[in-house]
Order: structure tokens, then sequence, then C-alpha cells
């Protein structure tokens, strides 16, 4: 390593907004350090929330068993895993940050295997775990996910207030929304994302009243819309989707602007998310992207923790009902908020 470039690994194996809220320290990173190499270690899962990410170098990405591709073997997704570990220890790294806000024996084994000579990452009361420089867990939750992860940096002299989520826009991807939202029958003011897919069942607010919100919007705001979703059936045990729901939300919302767009690629949710003026969505993946765009949110949060996972660095509204099921939100209270956006 030489004086002020050192060559770090930021690794991060989790979900998309995950490794969303963990961009604030990627930034920071480079910000330090603007002759140093860095680069990430992702699953094939999350990896295009970097895509274009300037402040990197390489992005390295592995698959994991489950989101093997159709036609890809386990023993072929193991052999391409050892390939991607051979590149990485040809790199030489100084550092790798395990950067998750808990232990994670996982990514500690990756770090190991990639040759890094130290690894920064949390430890607990129990002990170091074989983490060379360890960081003491949190307060009890009281952390942003984005602030908790970003706290990984100090070893390497990074303080102070955790900036902003950082998502870039594909500009392939950007040019196919626009042009559907061109070809179609979008007459209207604002244009809204409104993103219907859900993880958890707690999350998932119901086909008709995003309609309702939807027809509301467009008589107040002449509001145009483009609609998002997981494409795939309900019905589909491995990977479910809405295409069902979405349909549903299209019948009930005719005559109005709407362009529906599923998101099979994450780079076309992201470039749809950066063309709105406001997003209306629940507590997962794409409200984080639409924070690392700048964009304003509504989002609705059932069984999870808003002071942990809500929108980071940009204006939003949570909503959040005392029962956390997002079914018990009304419509009313949605258009109420999305109201203080536009």
């Amino acid at each position: 390593m030489t004086e002020g470039s050192p060559r770090i690994l930021v690794i991060r194996r989790d979900n998309i907004g995950d490794l969303v809220c963990t961009t604030p320290l990627i930034a920071a990173l480079r910000a330090k350090f603007p002759e140093a190499f860095l680069a990430a270690l992702v699953n094939s899962y999350n990896r295009d929330a970097l895509s274009g990410n300037p402040r990197l170098d390489a992005v390295f990405a592995y698959t994991k068993a489950k989101h093997r591709e159709a036609g890809e073997s386990l023993l072929g997704a193991y052999f391409n895993r050892i390939r991607v570990f051979f590149a990485l220890r040809r790199l030489h790294f100084d550092y790798a940050i395990l950067a998750t806000p808990h232990y994670q024996p996982h990514a500690l084994r990756f770090a190991r295997a990639a040759g890094v000579a130290k690894v920064i990452g949390f430890t607990d009361s129990e002990g170091q775990h074989g983490i060379d420089i360890p960081v003491p867990y949190g307060d009890g939750g009281t952390l942003h996910e984005a602030e908790d992860v970003f706290r990984l940096g100090a070893p390497l002299g990074i303080s102070g207030v955790t900036p902003s989520l950082e998502v870039f826009a594909d500009a392939g991807a950007l040019e196919r929304v626009s042009q559907a939202l061109g070809s179609a029958a979008m007459k209207g003011g604002r244009l809204i994302a409104v993103h219907i897919s859900a993880r958890k069942p707690s999350q998932r607010w119901p086909a008709e009243r995003f309609a309702a919100a939807m027809r509301d919007l467009h008589a107040r705001h002449a509001a145009r819309f483009v609609l998002l979703w997981a494409p795939g059936s309900e019905r589909n045990p491995q990977h479910p989707g809405d295409d069902e729901k979405a349909a549903a939300v299209m019948k009930l919302s005719e005559g109005l602007s709407v362009l529906p767009w599923p998101t099979a690629k994450l780079a076309d949710l992201v470039a749809a998310l950066s063309l709105s003026d406001a997003v209306l969505c629940a507590d997962g993946g794409a409200m984080h992207l639409a924070a690392g765009l700048g964009r304003p949110i509504i989002c609705l949060f059932g069984d999870s923790q808003p002071s942990r996972w809500r929108p980071w660095g940009v204006p939003h509204v949570v909503l959040q009902p005392e029962s956390r099921n997002v079914g018990d939100v009304g419509v009313a209270e949605v258009v109420a908020a999305l109201e203080t956006m536009l």
C-alpha cells in the first residue's frame, strides 16, 4: 500500500436496499482516498444497484445457489465463485470492510478467501471473531442502517454526518422508459411512480386502494403514473410476482394516464423511478433506490422499523398504522401525503 492509496474491498451480500444503504460509506471512502483502488464484492442479485457508480473502480459479484439462472448448474455457480476469488486475490487488497450491521461469518470467510490483509467489521462483546480491526455494535437499533454501516469507516479516518444514498440510472434504460412515456397516452401533470410489489404480506397495499389513490390524484392534479411491479405470477412458488395485481390496478384505473412498466431488470426500475416527480411504494428495495435517486417518497410501513429503514436523505412521509399492517392505511392518508410532495 502506498500512502493515501490503499486497496479497499467493501463486502455486502444482502438485499438490494441493504446494498444501497452502503453507498454513503462507499462515497466517503472515495472522498477520503481519491487515489485508492476501491471495489465491492456483492451477489448477482443486488449488483445492479451499483451499476454506473463512479466511486468504484470495480464490482465483483458471485451467484448464490438460490439465485442461479435457468440452466445454470450448482457446480457451475460454485466454479464461477472460485474464479471471482482468484481474481480478488490477484489484486492484493489492504482492507476488506464487512459492510453489515452485525457479525457475518460468511462475509469474513469471503474476505479471507480473497486474501485481504486486514478485515474491518462489527463485533459483539464475545470477542473479535477473527476480525483484525473490530468496530463495536451500534446503540440498540436507534441508528438508521446507512448511519450504522457508515461507522465502519471510522478505523480509516471517516467520520461526520452520513451523506445521502447514491444510485445511478443507466442511459439505455432511461431512453427506453422515456420513449415508452412519450409513445403512450401520457398527457397530464406530474409523473408519480407507483410501485405495488412488497415481499412481506404486512407491506402489501390492496390493488383497489392503489387505483383509488391514482384516480383521486389524477382528478386533483392531472397526475400521470408509471406502474411498477415485480413481473411473474403470484402462483409461482419460487419467484412469485404481481402480474395479477398489476392487471387489477390497470383495469380499475382505466381512463387515466398510466404506463404499465414491469421491472424484470433492475435498470428499468431505476430508470422509471429517476424520471418520476414522486414515488409511492412500500418499505423495500425500490424505496431505497428511489431515495438514492433523490426522489420524494410516500412509503407504506407494515411490520418493519421506520427508524432503521426509512428513506435516507430525501423528503418523505412514512405511513405506518398501529396494526403494523399497511392494509389499514386509508386512501385519503396516501393522497394527502402525496399532495405534500406535489
